[in-house]
C-alpha cells in the first residue's frame, strides 16, 4: 500500500513538472506560428549550386 502512496506523489510531481513546461514554452513563444509549418512543404527551395538572378 505504501508504493501506491510513492506512485501518486511521483505521478503528480511529473505532471506538475510538464504543466510548468506547458506555460513556459507558452510564455516564450515557443507556438506563437502556427501556420507557417503546415505550408513550408509547399514553398520551393532553392537547389545546391543553383545562382538567383
Amino acid at each position: 500500500m505504501n508504493i501506491l502512496y510513492l506512485l501518486i506523489g511521483c505521478s503528480i510531481v511529473l505532471a506538475l513538472i510538464f504543466l510548468a513546461a506547458f506555460f513556459w514554452s507558452m510564455n516564450t513563444g515557443q507556438n506563437d506560428d502556427m501556420h507557417t509549418p503546415a505550408v513550408r512543404i509547399l514553398f520551393d527551395e532553392d537547389k545546391p549550386g543553383e545562382v538567383d538572378s
